[in-house]
């Protein structure tokens, strides 16, 4: 069964590794208070007092066609976004809860609209469904690690009424799979303690989704992190492993493999700023120049970038935002021939930068200047020539006097004489494009 699935998994998951850059939406209700989307959790905010945001809700500028253009122009090919997060608030017209959108002053099936928009503007499309739930009256409450109310002994819940919810959460998956067309990602968040696997009943789950969309590529949070025996880092993964590997606000040091050291599709998913839902106090962005490093970083890595918008309550994208996503995005219209289907380089990590590669190209990614001729460690006779990815300008590979020594390396520099020193011409990434010569 598991070389069958990891067959399938290599099938499912060919656009992925091609596309590499996706952005992450996590909205809801929680962009009233404007604290992060832990809000209810940091604060033990109960169903009832969080219930004015319910009845407050209404993003009069919620507009997913502008959204679908920003991403697009950032040079991202696909999104996901949060029909359901932890609070249990759904932005799609459920029929099986109250708790959703079409029922606040917005009156708008907010996940369709994203769809329609985000498919229109040719990028892939996937939905975060949290499989926890703060709202729902058969979650566990009292005594859980996380929920708002866990030290509430007024939320003391019979265990036995767990099946409802779990009842509620398949069908609310099942929901989406079957009224809002072909989904390309199911992003589920998450399992911890004893709410992990089969806790969810995970495999009756993936049978369902697999059953009704057998091309979606679906996470590997069905199980808890970590998991050991049968999970998507091992050679013999499980049914409900998932397709890919989703670590959370870090990249993984040297990518992701299983245990017998094949790399694994994976994606990191990162925050432009500190937080997933939109924060008003927080102001701290990553620039353009780190979000660009970050992507390279996990493509050399065989790694995507899933980055992260906090809309606010009025249904903007923060300007912040925007304007890095727009500057990271003119890098790519110049640049992104090193990013889209590319990979790890099978070369060491160069002192100066980084390398990705698609087939016989390798691609120079120069984060820091170099004294003299720019070293490519072991290449000597393996360059057929070398360009600007940006501007095709051509880049001077020789062997000037000052690098004679190194004898199995190939030097490059940016203008003659190719001893000297120049400046790069993009500090943020410059990218040289080397074919090499076919072995």
């Amino acid at each position: 069964m598991s070389q069958s699935y990891i067959e399938q998994r290599t099938e499912r998951t060919k656009w992925f590794l091609q596309d590499r850059f996706g952005m992450f939406i996590h909205w809801g209700l929680y962009a009233i208070p404007a604290r992060g989307e832990w809000v209810r959790n940091a604060e033990r905010i109960s169903n009832e007092d969080y219930q004015v945001y319910f009845d407050e809700f209404n993003p009069e500028r919620y507009d997913p066609k502008a959204w679908a253009k920003a991403a697009k122009a950032a040079g991202m090919k696909y999104a996901v976004l949060t029909a359901k997060h932890h609070d249990g608030f759904c932005l799609f017209d459920s029929q099986l809860t109250d708790y959703k959108s079409t029922n606040t002053k917005s009156g708008r099936d907010l996940v369709r609209e994203f769809l329609d928009a985000f498919r229109e503007e040719g990028l892939k499309v996937g939905l975060y469904y949290s499989l926890l739930d703060w709202h729902h009256p058969d979650y566990p409450a009292y005594g859980d690690q996380i929920h708002p109310m866990r030290e509430n002994e007024e939320y003391k819940r019979d265990p036995e009424r767990f099946v409802n919810y779990l009842n509620y959460m398949h069908g609310q998956v099942k929901e989406l799979l079957t009224g809002y067309g072909k989904l390309d990602i199911m992003w589920f968040d998450f399992s911890y303690g004893e709410l992990k696997g089969e806790a969810w009943r995970a495999t009756e789950l993936m049978e369902m989704i697999r059953s009704i969309q057998p091309h979606i590529i679906v996470d590997n949070r069905l199980e808890a992190s970590g998991e050991e025996g049968g999970s998507i880092y091992t050679d013999n993964p499980s049914l409900y492993s998932g397709d890919f590997a989703s670590p959370e606000q870090i990249i993984p040091p040297s990518g992701i493999t299983d245990e017998a050291g094949n790399s694994i599709p994976w994606e990191a998913c990162i925050t432009l700023n500190n937080n997933w839902g939109y924060s008003a106090a927080d102001l701290t962005y990553k620039s353009a120049k780190t979000v660009i490093r970050k992507l390279v970083e996990c493509v050399s890595k065989n790694g995507n970038l899933l980055l992260n918008v906090g809309p606010d309550a009025k249904g903007e994208i923060p300007r912040e935002s925007l304007e890095i996503l727009e500057e990271v995005g003119q890098w790519i219209r110049r640049n992104g021939d090193s990013i889209y289907g590319c990979g790890e380089a099978g070369l060491t990590k160069p002192e100066w930068g980084r390398y990705t590669r698609k087939g016989n190209k390798l691609y120079a990614h120069l984060f820091e200047e170099s004294v003299g001729p720019i070293n490519l460690v072991g290449l000597a006779g393996r360059v057929k020539h070398a360009r600007l990815l940006s501007d095709g300008a051509e880049v001077f590979v020789s062997r000037p006097w000052n690098a004679s020594l190194y004898q199995e390396d190939a030097f490059f520099n940016f203008a003659r004489p190719e001893h000297s020193t120049y400046p790069l011409p993009d500090e943020r990434d410059t990218v040289v494009e080397i074919t090499l010569i076919e072995e």
